[in-house]
C-alpha cells in the first residue's frame, strides 16, 4: 500500500440496480414508474428559458419548496429539498446521527443505510425483521443514537401501521426518527401528521417513484423548523446550489397536476393487485406489498435461477445475494403489457422446469 492510501476513507459502496443500455427490454428492476411524468412537466420543459441556465439556481430552492408547501399544507420552513431522497437521507445521517451511539434500522431494508453509516463513521445496529419480514417495534425501544426505516419497507413492500410508527417515536423522543416514504403513495398512509406532533421526526419522500421523475433527482423532507434549519446549515456548508433550475421548475409542474398523479398511482395499484393473484397461482408467495413492487419467492425454483432465465429474455428484475433474502426476487410493477409478458414467461418456464 502506498503511503497516501493509509489516509483514504475506504468504504464498500452501494450497488445500484442495473441500467441496461440496449433497447427492447422489460425493465422491472429499479422501481421506476412505467408511466411518463405529467403532461404539465413536458409542457414546462418545452417552454423552459435555457438562457437562464447561465445563472445559478435558487440556493433555497424557493420555487419547489413553495409548491411543496402548498401541496402538502406545510410551512415552507418545514421543508428541505435535495438531489433525490438519497441525497436528503444522506444529509440527515450526517446532520443528526452524531451521538456515538448506534443508529437502529432493520436488517432487511434499503441497502444504502449501512453504506451511509460506514462512510460517515456512524455506529449502527440492524434490528431483525420477524419471520414475516415485519418490523418488530419493541426492538427499537432500547437506547440508541437515532432510528431510520422505510415505510413501506424495501425490498419487502410491507407497510407498518401509523400507530406502530408513533409507538416507536414515543419511545425515542431524545433522538431523531426518520421515516423514509419513497413508496408510500402506492397504498400507504404517510406519517406526515406526526411531524407536527413530535419535533424530532423527519418524513422523507421523493419524486422518483409515484411522480415518474427518477431521472430528475428530486427528494424532500418534512420536519420541525428546528430540524430543517439544521439540515440547511449542513447543506450550505458544502454546496449552496444543490438543485438545478430544470429540476426546480419541472418539480413544481408535476405538483400542479394532482389528477394525473392519482391516475398513475391508481393504475399501478390495480396492476399490482392483479399480478399478486396470478403469481400466487404460479406457486409464488410474498408479503402484502403496498409499494410499486413485489418481493416474491417460488415454492420450487430458486430465485437465482429465475433471475438468470428472465435476464436471458431481456426481462430485468432485482436479485439480492444476501442472508435471509437470497431466494427472493423484487419485481417492479410495470405496465399491464409488461407484466403480462413477465407472467407468460414465468408460466411457461415453470411448466417446463
Amino acid at each position: 500500500m502506498r503511503t497516501w492510501e493509509k489516509n483514504v476513507r475506504t468504504v464498500v459502496p452501494y450497488t445500484p440496480g442495473e441500467q441496461p443500455k440496449f433497447v427492447d427490454v422489460i425493465k422491472l428492476n429499479t422501481n421506476e414508474n412505467p408511466y411518463p411524468p405529467s403532461p404539465k412537466v413536458k409542457e414546462c420543459l418545452e417552454k423552459m428559458n435555457t438562457e437562464a441556465f447561465r445563472l445559478y439556481p435558487e440556493p433555497a430552492c424557493d420555487t419547489l419548496v413553495d409548491a411543496l408547501a402548498e401541496t402538502y399544507h406545510m410551512d415552507r420552513d418545514e421543508i428541505f429539498v435535495g438531489v433525490g431522497s438519497d441525497d436528503v437521507l444522506a444529509m440527515c445521517f450526517l446532520t443528526f446521527f452524531n451521538s456515538g451511539k448506534p443508529v437502529f434500522f432493520p436488517d432487511i431494508t434499503y441497502s444504502f443505510y449501512d453504506v451511509w453509516a460506514d462512510v460517515f463513521r456512524i455506529p449502527y445496529e440492524c434490528q431483525p425483521l420477524d419471520k414475516d419480514f415485519r418490523i418488530v417495534k419493541e426492538d427499537y425501544y432500547r437506547e440508541n443514537g437515532g432510528v431510520v426505516f422505510p415505510n413501506p419497507n424495501a425490498p419487502t413492500g410491507i407497510l407498518m401501521e401509523l400507530s406502530e410508527i408513533e409507538d416507536i417515536i414515543r419511545h425515542n423522543q431524545d433522538v431523531v426518527v426518520i421515516i423514509d416514504e419513497a413508496y408510500v403513495d402506492f397504498g400507504g398512509k404517510s406519517a406526515l401528521e406526526l411531524v407536527h406532533k413530535y419535533d424530532n421526526v423527519l418524513v422523507v419522500q421523493t419524486f422518483s417513484k409515484s411522480r415518474s421523475m427518477a431521472g430528475m433527482r428530486i427528494g424532500y423532507a418534512f420536519g420541525s423548523k428546528v430540524l430543517i434549519k439544521y439540515l440547511n446549515d449542513v447543506k450550505y456548508s458544502f454546496n449552496s446550489y444543490t438543485m438545478n433550475r430544470p429540476a426546480l421548475e419541472l418539480g413544481k409542474a408535476a405538483l400542479a397536476d394532482p389528477a394525473y398523479f392519482e391516475e398513475c398511482c391508481g393504475k399501478i395499484i390495480t396492476t399490482r393487485e392483479r399480478v399478486k393473484k396470478e403469481l400466487s397461482g404460479l406457486g409464488f408467495s410474498f408479503g402484502d406489498s403496498m409499494a410499486n413492487f413485489l418481493f416474491v419467492t417460488h415454492e420450487r425454483i430458486s430465485a437465482r435461477e429465475l433471475f438468470e432465465a428472465l435476464k436471458i429474455k431481456k426481462i430485468f428484475v432485482r436479485y439480492f445475494n444476501k442472508p435471509r433474502i437470497d431466494n427472493y426476487l423484487r419485481i417492479t410493477i410495470g405496465t399491464d403489457e409488461e407484466m403480462d409478458q413477465l407472467l407468460a414467461f414465468l408460466k411457461k418456464y415453470i411448466q417446463e422446469n
